[in-house]
């Protein structure tokens, strides 16, 4: 308990190294600490986290509250998320986020997610944007176990809708459109069943050494009297160890495609070693995907 009263009165020595960019990065272990050897004392440990988050947060060292002390610490969090400083209102939602990453999982929430969703229907309107930010990532985090849920209380969310709330939805179910779920692609406006035909698929080379671009074109053409809100992504599905193939989707476009128009689309993807992945040579394919549905596909060879 001393300790925490020492720790309590770090924070105001600490702010005088605010001109530091790194100052913050220096009590990462003093926070980590409160979460080693203060589970012991939660509520007295969970005070010296909201005191010194601010200064770097307190995400991580949470967590094993919530593991070990469920019911204090959740409440006390229910109680941030309505907190007058912004970084305690983040650490509400960040430190129960089900699947922060480099941080411990708290299956818990990833079976039922429920508990959370009243912390975040504080934290919704939020002014800080970052604060929102960690909204709409908890929310990204749930709909990797849970996509109906997280599509419905971002559409009961937009029933009012303002631009920090449509923010917060288009960005809470990215994975979600990434992987061409159709209830978010619906909810955020784009064509379910979009009237369309694909022309002109083509790649500038179907041989490729590691390093190169994968530069490839087509042509999107509406077939409908109405205007169209697409979402242009790609797939490579990259060759591994054992001989298949593991799929990545990319980004490409967002775009309103007008009545009986087209549009052509050129891209260019350098394959390119990088510390996630290990290429291998043989057959590669690339999908091009609209609105969820794959239309094109095409085959490449890399030499590594």
């Amino acid at each position: 308990m001393e300790t925490s009263d020492i720790l309590i009165k770090t924070k105001a020595d600490w702010k005088n190294g605010e001109d530091d960019k790194s100052y913050g990065f220096a009590i990462w272990p003093i926070v980590d600490y409160v979460g080693v050897y203060g589970l012991e004392h939660p509520e007295k440990s969970l005070e010296v986290l909201k005191t010194l988050t601010p200064l770097f947060s307190a995400e991580f060292a949470i967590r094993p509250f919530l593991q070990q002390h469920f019911k204090i610490t959740y409440n006390t969090m229910l109680e941030w998320s309505k907190d007058k400083d912004e970084h305690v209102r983040r650490l509400s939602s960040e430190g129960i986020r089900p699947r922060l990453p480099w941080g411990e999982r708290l299956n818990q929430f990833i079976d039922d997610p429920k508990p959370i969703l009243k912390i975040l229907e504080n934290l919704k309107d939020d002014e800080n944007e970052f604060v929102r930010r960690s909204v709409a990532n908890n929310l990204n985090d749930i709909s990797k176990d849970h996509p109906e849920l997280v599509t419905e209380v971002c559409k009961k969310w937009l029933a009012k809708p303002n631009k920090e709330r449509e923010w917060i939805a288009k960005h809470a179910t990215r994975g979600l459109v990434k992987k061409g779920y159709s209830n978010a692609l619906e909810l955020l406006g784009f064509a379910k069943d979009p009237k369309i035909e694909v022309a002109d698929f083509l790649i500038a080379s179907d041989k490729l050494d590691l390093g190169e671009e994968l530069i490839f074109s087509f042509e999107v053409v509406s077939k409908a009297k109405i205007k169209q809100k697409l979402v242009v992504d790609y797939i490579i599905h990259f060759m591994k160890q054992n001989g298949r193939m593991s799929g990545k989707v990319f980004k490409l476009k967002n775009f309103d495609l007008n009545a009986e128009t087209n549009k052509i689309l050129l891209k260019k993807h350098r394959i390119k070693n990088i510390s996630t992945r290990k290429y291998y040579s043989g057959k590669h394919k690339l999908d091009l995907m609209i609105n969820g549905k794959v239309y094109k596909e095409i085959e490449f060879e890399l030499n590594v």
